[in-house]
């Protein structure tokens, strides 16, 4: 028997379309000099932050976008019900220590590169259910760290390849609620598309577009078999972090999979927060790059009106620095939630 706020197969309906009242990012030096530097609510002097590791710079990060957010909202810290955040490092430790800053009821999310779409479509779960609201979403990552954990310390100085992307040096952070008629949403939550590990036999840390392409394509066509909704019925589909190379690989998976996609009203973020003069190869990546670009671009065109419904769609690859060593391939995964103005 299905649930009743199912669509098929992978796609929820949220009933009582959760909120979105508010929404922060912060950011490291290079994505400032970035097309979207201006947009950031705050941005890192240096790399490090002012503190002792990147590690502890990346949960200051997470730490102040939430803060932050909740500064927008006219909220403490104890008007939130729960918070769902993740990032890339081992034990998602920096959300942890940055809900030990916070202390609001946390809920640690981990989907990779995917983890800000996952915590919106789990979060709007929880609203939309009446289990909690409002809800603290964030994703955070760190060019240092990721790189220390999955591939190369940086005193290595190692040479990256041109299918490589620069994992971004941010957090991007979304406060979610029940309709509330004394507020001013900025968007809505109304659909959600539960992603699967999608598997190709990708072996390249340094080829995350062609490991997480195949699980985007797989996400895409299974909301709309689900829905019978098209792709033109969306200002953007707004992938994560495929980068230039995962994105052509969607546009030809979903193609073969009986579901094309028109290019003009595809966007991926992962080539959006650099500037081509950047050389960060095929684009950025990690929790941050999603987060922080739906944060400072994607949610301030639906408010406006500029854009009336956007399909974002965060992509991760799974990959672990033990199963890697041992000769495992790189799973690659992706969820949807669909994001609307409110009228």
């Amino acid at each position: 028997m299905n649930a009743p706020n199912r669509m098929g197969h992978q796609t929820v309906v949220y009933r009582n379309t959760p909120w979105i009242i508010a929404t922060a990012c912060a950011a490291g030096p290079r994505e400032a000099q970035g097309p979207l530097g201006d947009t950031f609510d705050l941005v890192a002097d240096t790399p490090d932050f002012g503190q002792e590791s990147y590690e502890q710079a990346e949960v200051a990060l997470l730490r102040e976008a939430c803060r932050i957010c909740l500064d927008k909202a006219g909220l403490g810290e104890k008007g939130v019900e729960a918070m769902l955040g993740g990032d890339l490092l081992n034990q998602i430790m920096p959300s942890s220590l940055a809900a030990r800053a916070l202390k609001i009821p946390f809920l640690g999310m981990y989907g990779a590169c995917s983890t800000m779409s996952e915590g919106l479509l789990v979060g709007g779960l929880l609203v939309d259910g009446g289990y909690a609201s409002p809800v603290l979403c964030t994703a955070g990552s760190h060019y240092a760290t990721a790189e220390r954990q999955y591939r190369f310390p940086l005193e290595y100085g190692n040479q990256r390849t041109p299918a490589s992307q620069w994992t971004v040096t941010g957090a991007g952070t979304v406060l979610l609620s029940l309709p509330d008629p004394g507020r001013k949403p900025l968007a809505q939550l109304t659909r959600a598309c539960i992603g699967r590990v999608v598997d190709m036999g990708v072996t390249d840390a340094n080829n995350m577009g062609a490991a997480m392409a195949p699980a985007a394509a797989a996400t895409l066509c299974a909301y709309f078999d689900d829905t019978g909704e098209t792709p033109e019925q969306f200002d953007r589909i707004i992938t994560g972090d495929l980068g230039s190379v995962g994105s052509e690989l969607l546009l030809e998976w979903s193609g073969k999979m009986g579901h094309p996609l028109p290019r003009e009203r595809m966007m991926d973020c992962g080539l959006t927060i650099y500037d081509p003069a950047q050389d960060s190869h095929a684009g950025g990546s990690g929790c941050g790059c999603s987060a922080v670009v739906l944060s400072s671009f994607i949610l301030p065109r639906l408010q406006s009106g500029e854009w009336r419904r956007v399909l974002f769609m965060a992509t991760g690859a799974l990959l672990s620095p033990t199963t890697s060593m041992q000769g495992e391939t790189i799973p690659g995964v992706a969820h949807a939630v669909v994001i609307e103005g409110v009228r």
